[in-house]
């Protein structure tokens, strides 16, 4: 051929300023890209040798070589596909808008339906030049007499094409290197790109260094490979030594046998693994195979709890493999990583287009090739058929915990702590999920036994029920009774609210533990769509079941006690609004407690959420409520010594060890507490 000098068919001189600042965000995808064009080409020449159409030598081997030069500030992608003619180079790549991946499934798609091509090759060829200043192409065709090709640009928009002398089927692309990307010339930097996108290419690829010493290992001769480049022979005589036998003589005995060894060039190692777990059927794959994979893919060396295997053909291409890890941390802390692949490329971290949201907290990897990528493959098209592909995670998921908790409950009871944050965000950010998970929710009681939302509703709910009957049998006929709901306690600190849960206990009453900050929005989510349900905090009000009856005849000597306690209490506390409640407890061992609405409580909570720290608490009357037990000496003590000197000594402690089974105390309040303990005990001393 003759040589030829023409312009790129682009539309604007601006092209490459738009490719280098705009199309592709990161300058290291430029690796991908051409990494990803040559495994196209291998594609497609293997392909054509099983259609017929070409027959691949018998020593062919699949490769990608990527190759640093230092010295030259060049780096090479050579790559054993199906090369290009001139005609071709012209085609594919002076134009750039043109897909030769696309053109080549348009040819042969009654032939064949594995379409395993990657992306737009003139795009992702002109990737380089976000790095090169200068980007040199020589390709031969597998066409028989095709002549080999060279192809250059300055990066400008103007090309010279010629002749080339390559002699081997495939093409090989070098990369003249601008003074801000030498980088891209150390080989250690080029590693850490290719294993960050190119990890599990279904090509091996290797990367070495241009005029590198030459390295060498010994493996026993068995081990030799055709292919292997032998440096020396290596005999070693078997060793001897001088044991003692049975009968207490001494002989020479052998201890290592003779060996034969050989010293080779050192073999290349693939930076790919070309057939990740994630494209294995399950049954092919051991425990240990995902937790090996688990570790290498995220470096994270706790065991995980469980994992999802992805597999699916129809309605579209999906793989991979989904891990619930086990976390320490509470739940803003929480930091998942779902890598998302097309064939085996790397695309990105969290993509949450396709993604759900809530399964952003575990670790995982998705490969889909019937993604709609634009150019770039930096980001999605967000269509119907990507929430498609979102929709269907989120049911596999759901599948596997639902089927988990039928088959195995025990597992699912000994992960439950661990991935019952994941389950709830699910809940709160997807209906569906929320649906398909909701008889499969579990709380934990006080004492550590795992219930369903039904469970708590009976266990709870038997006394209410029976309650709410009598009440509506002594209604009046043709009275509207408000229908009971149910009410199930929960406990949010297991330690603090020790003083409530004994009560409980004692009375032979249930609560739950919910310990995690996302149990808030979820236990509002619940009551939203179980109507005839409310949860109600352990500490929020004593119910009667607690209480004594205070007897007829003793009711006006009742009355104006709690008042002589209140006024007590208030000038002690000097708090004039506080909120006085006497009862006469079954539980004589308790003194004092405090009781916060829940309704309150709850705004409270909003107002943390949400920041809304710049309004008054109080407007939604957020003060506690002083629970002082009638049956206690120490209440009885205060009564009759209304005017005694260490009264409002015992008022302050009492009102801190009943606020202390609450909440903890802030610095100035704890300080007084601790003084105020150490004054008593010197009395006491005395």
């Amino acid at each position: 051929m003759g040589a030829k000098h023409g312009n790129l068919s682009i539309n604007s001189e601006n092209i490459f300023p738009i490719i280098k600042k705009w199309m592709y965000s990161d300058h290291d995808i430029f690796v991908r890209e051409l990494i990803s064009n040559g495994c196209d080409a291998i594609t497609k020449l293997k392909k054509l040798d099983m259609m017929g159409e070409y027959q691949l030598p018998d020593d062919y081997k699949a490769s990608i070589k990527v190759v640093v030069n230092p010295e030259e500030k060049t780096l090479k992608f050579i790559d054993t596909g199906i090369g290009m003619t001139a005609d071709e180079v012209e085609e594919y790549i002076t134009q750039i808008a043109f897909s030769g991946a696309t053109e080549f499934l348009e040819k042969y798609k009654d032939k064949t339906t594995d379409d395993q091509m990657i992306g737009h090759f003139g795009l992702g060829f002109y990737s380089a030049f976000m790095v090169a200043d200068e980007v040199h192409i020589d390709t031969l065709s597998y066409k028989e007499g095709a002549a080999p090709v060279h192809w250059t640009c300055d990066g400008g928009t103007e090309y010279d094409m010629e002749e080339g002398s390559k002699n081997t089927v495939g093409t090989e692309i070098t990369l003249f290197l601008n003074e801000e990307s030498v980088q891209f010339s150390n080989e250690y930097r080029v590693r850490e790109v290719i294993e960050k996108y190119c990890s599990f290419m279904p090509v091996e690829i290797f990367l070495s260094k241009e005029n590198a010493e030459q390295e060498y290992e010994t493996i026993l001769e068995e081990e030799l490979k055709d292919d292997d480049v032998i440096v020396e022979r290596i005999h070693e005589e078997a060793k001897m030594e001088e044991k003692e036998n049975e009968n207490g003589e001494k002989e020479m005995v052998e201890v290592s046998p003779a060996v034969d060894k050989v010293k080779i060039n050192k073999r290349p190692v693939s930076l790919s693994d070309t057939t990740p777990l994630w494209t294995k059927h399950p049954n092919d794959c051991t425990k240990e195979d995902y937790i090996e994979f688990y570790r290498k893919v995220f470096m994270d060396y706790k065991e995980p709890l469980f994992w999802i295997h992805l597999n699916m053909d129809y309605p579209f291409n999906l793989k991979g493999i989904l891990y619930f890890p086990k976390i320490n941390t509470e739940y803003d802390s929480v930091e998942g990583k779902i890598k998302l692949y097309n064939n085996q490329v790397f695309i990105a971290d969290n993509i949450k287009e396709v993604i759900p949201e809530f399964l952003m907290l575990l670790k995982g990897v998705i490969d889909c090739p019937d993604l709609p990528l634009n150019v770039s493959r930096s980001a999605l098209q967000n269509d119907g058929f990507v929430n498609k592909i979102s929709d269907y995670i989120s049911k596999k998921v759901a599948d596997k915990l639902t089927g988990m908790c039928k088959t195995d409950r025990e597992s699912y009871e000994k992960y439950w702590d661990d991935i019952s944050p994941f389950i709830k965000f699910g809940c709160l950010k997807d209906e569906k999920f929320c649906d398909k998970m909701s008889d499969y929710i579990l709380f934990k009681n006080i004492d550590h036994e795992y219930l369903t939302l039904k469970d708590c509703i009976a266990k709870n709910g038997g006394a209410e029920e029976t309650k709410a009957e009598e009440e509506k049998t002594e209604a009046s006929e043709g009275e509207n009774t408000e229908e009971k709901k149910v009410t199930i306690y929960y406990v949010t600190d297991e330690q603090q609210q020790s003083q409530y849960i004994n009560m409980f206990k004692q009375e032979g009453l249930d609560a739950v533990l919910l310990t995690h900050n996302i149990d808030s929005p979820f236990v509002t989510q619940l009551e939203q769509r179980n109507e005839n349900v409310q949860f109600q905090r352990i500490d929020a009000d004593l119910t009667d079941t607690f209480k004594e009856e205070v007897a007829k005849e003793e009711e006006e000597a009742f009355k104006a006690d709690t008042e002589t306690l209140t006024d007590v209490f208030r000038k002690a506390l000097e708090n004039d609004k506080l909120e006085v409640k006497v009862e006469k407890l079954k539980n004589e061992n308790v003194a004092s407690m405090v009781t916060l609405s829940e309704q309150s409580r709850r705004m409270q909570e909003m107002m943390k959420m949400y920041n809304m720290y710049g309004m008054d608490p109080s407007m939604f009357g957020t003060d506690v409520t002083l629970v002082l037990n009638a049956n206690h000496p120490l209440v009885q003590y205060v009564l009759k010594n209304k005017d005694g000197e260490h009264v409002p000594m015992f008022c302050k402690q009492l009102f801190d060890l009943a606020m202390l089974s609450n909440k903890p105390l802030n610095p100035e309040e704890m300080t007084a507490f601790i003084n105020r303990s150490n004054e008593i005990m010197m009395l006491l001393a005395k």
